[in-house]
């Protein structure tokens, strides 16, 4: 790593810019804007910078600035750099997909609809994106009888004019068939317009021109046209229904949200249109390499409208700094007013909780199919190793929660992982003893007491002679390179002793508590604070809440069987062998109620008597009647 005081500049002007520093490739990697970059540069030569900071300020080998008029010249430098640069410490936008969007060729002789996923061309008007490439397909069938414009490709519509044969789009009357001059070459662009016009604004004013053009064809008596109007009409209803939504109508802006998570923000796009969701999409943003003072908002909003079109209305769910700078540069490339706000109430405030969760969710997507890459996986345990300071990656972890209500129905969970992914045939659970009352650390002790002397004894065991007997080699004969307990410094005491008292103690053990995310060291004072963004600190946090999961999961599972038992306790000469056969059979009480009394007298050692017994001990009394006018209660 280089030193910064090396290339640390002098006089560096006080004007508003932009900076970018290099890496010893000459390579941009990062590129930032300042009112005063004398001020901004030199926060970055101090000694107190935040992780990240400090370590792209010893990866970079020199730095430049350009200067500028005003802080707006800045922010339109700085977002053309940073698409044009791709820096590694700016904010990055990961899209796995390509979607599909709705395109008008204007700029052909003969404009055509056609479906998209190809970057943009200058002359075409495109609408989207859409997720689903079903749903768009649709829509675009509806759309060809409402405007009837060409959608064959440049050499089928030459083909069609030399042949003088239409397509089967125009027999079927999806395609006004310029191509034979069914239509004029004037009237089929004032038809794209106006698909284009109905894709822009409210389908409303579309509507009445197509009444008043159908009301026109029939005072001409040109009934073939005024019936191909009303089709038109009726297939633009349909199209309007096929996407409306209960905003209102006057609602047109773009909705943007975020969602951040330990180590990746997402970020998702609605853009609403006359009350319509007319397109939606979706961002992920890794934060591994985010400078600590980034702005996430004003990044997104960058990375959408430097290529597409800005409406006037941009809502956000979270303030921006430079809100007024970033509205000023925005206006300037839309050549309109841009307004950017922060919905408080109203359906404009409900509709970004509806942003939100989709924001959520991309996230989750994302990392569910990333926590099966075994590149990130492999990431994750040479971190923590590295912090930890182990000898060998952790490629066997074993993680321990205890479970209680009110230091009652006490369960522990054991979940492994393996290579880094969850390996569910080793999971464990453990039923606790806790007649003596509630203790976590006692718990703690005793679980891993069980587990280790479990695998002290599987380990002596020959594998050849269980191979012999058919079987493969114990789960528990294989060491944790990792022990994980779900809590601070009392419960790795507690977990440490129970290694030490079995000459265990040289296996890897650590806590995570959970308020702060601490990962606390047997014997340590001080915890270790994993970096924020740390891949080692998520695994740790799957790990943790797995375990937590699993461990909830059989604790409702015994409680539910305790509150059955109980119930079943108050009924005369029901002894323990029929109440389990009771158990065996109906397995809660909602279930045996349901039952008739020949169902209960089916199960081994109940009669129709014992039945009878049973059933009106669990019926519910029957609810009291009422009389509402008079307050008499009618039994």
């Amino acid at each position: 790593m280089s030193n910064p005081a090396d290339y640390r500049p002098s006089d560096i002007p006080t004007d508003p810019g932009v900076y970018r520093f290099y890496d010893a490739k000459d390579r941009v990697i990062y590129v930032g804007k300042a009112k005063n970059l004398r001020n901004r540069l030199n926060s970055y030569f101090g000694s107190q910078l935040a992780a990240k900071t400090y370590r792209m300020v010893h990866t970079a080998v020199r730095v430049d600035w350009t200067i500028v008029g005003s802080e707006i010249e800045a922010l339109a430098l700085e977002f053309t750099w940073i698409k044009s640069e791709n820096p590694q410490f700016n904010i990055q936008f990961k899209d796995d997909k390509t979607y599909p969007y709705l395109a008008v060729s204007l700029s052909e002789e003969y404009p055509r609809l056609f479906v998209s996923r190809s970057k943009h061309i200058k002359g075409n008007r495109y609408f989207g994106p859409f997720t689903h490439t079903w749903a768009l397909r649709g829509t675009v069938d509806v759309l060809q009888k409402t405007f009837p414009i060409r959608a064959c490709s440049q050499p089928n519509f030459n083909r069609a004019v030399a042949t003088k044969r239409q397509c089967l789009l125009g027999d079927i009357g999806k395609c006004a068939a310029p191509c034979v001059g069914w239509i004029s070459k004037e009237d089929h662009l004032s038809m794209a317009k106006k698909l284009v016009s109905y894709l822009d604004r409210n389908p409303t004013d579309i509507s009445e021109s197509l009444q008043a053009d159908m009301a026109a064809a029939s005072e001409n008596l040109e009934f073939e046209l005024a019936a191909k109007l009303r089709d038109q009409l009726a297939a633009l209803t349909s199209t309007t229904q096929l996407t409306e939504t209960s905003l209102n109508n006057n609602f047109s802006a773009d909705l943007v949200a975020l969602h951040e998570d330990l180590t990746h923000a997402s970020a998702s796009l609605f853009s609403i249109r006359a009350g319509r969701i007319i397109a939606s999409r979706s961002w992920i943003i890794d934060l591994a390499d985010v400078l600590e003072d980034e702005e996430l908002v004003e990044a997104a909003l960058a990375k959408i409208y430097l290529d597409n079109k800005i409406p006037s209305e941009i809502l956000i769910d979270r303030p921006v700094n430079n809100t007024e700078a970033i509205e000023e540069w925005l206006q300037g490339i839309a050549g309109h007013k841009v307004a950017i706000l922060v919905p408080q109430r109203g359906e404009k405030f409900e509709m970004m909780q509806t942003v939100k969760r989709n924001a959520h969710q991309a996230l989750i997507q994302y990392l569910s199919k990333r926590a099966n890459d075994s590149a990130v996986a492999g990431k994750a345990l040479e971190e923590i190793a590295e912090e930890l300071s182990l000898t060998t990656l952790p490629l066997r972890i074993e993680c321990f929660d205890i479970s209680n209500i009110q230091g009652k129905h006490m369960v522990a969970s054991m979940v492994v992982f393996e290579d880094g992914a969850p390996k569910k045939s080793d999971y464990r659970r453990f039923a606790i003893d806790d007649d003596a009352g509630f203790d976590d650390t006692r718990a703690m002790h005793h679980v891993i007491t069980r587990r280790m002397k479990r695998y002290l004894a599987e380990r002596e065991v020959d594998p050849t002679e269980v191979a012999l007997a058919g079987g493969g080699r114990a789960k528990f004969a294989y060491p944790p390179s990792l022990i994980v307990v779900d809590g601070g410094a009392p419960q790795v005491k507690a977990a440490y002793n129970a290694l030490a008292e079995l000459g265990l103690e040289a296996i890897p053990l650590v806590g995570l508590a959970k308020r702060l995310e601490e990962v606390w060291l047997p014997n340590n004072k001080d915890p270790i604070i994993f970096p924020r963004h740390s891949e080692g600190l998520y695994l740790l946090q799957r790990v943790r809440d797995e375990a937590h999961r699993f461990a909830i999961n059989f604790h409702r599972s015994k409680r539910s069987a305790v509150m059955l038992e109980s119930l079943l306790d108050q009924i005369p000469s029901l002894g323990e062998v029929r109440r389990k056969a009771l158990l065996d059979r109906f397995g809660s009480v909602a279930a045996i109620r349901k039952a008739t009394v020949e169902d209960i007298a089916q199960v081994p050692g109940i009669g129709p008597k014992s039945a009878q017994s049973i059933l009106a001990v669990l019926s519910p009394e029957p609810a009291l009647t009422v009389d509402l006018g008079t307050g008499e209660i009618l039994g």
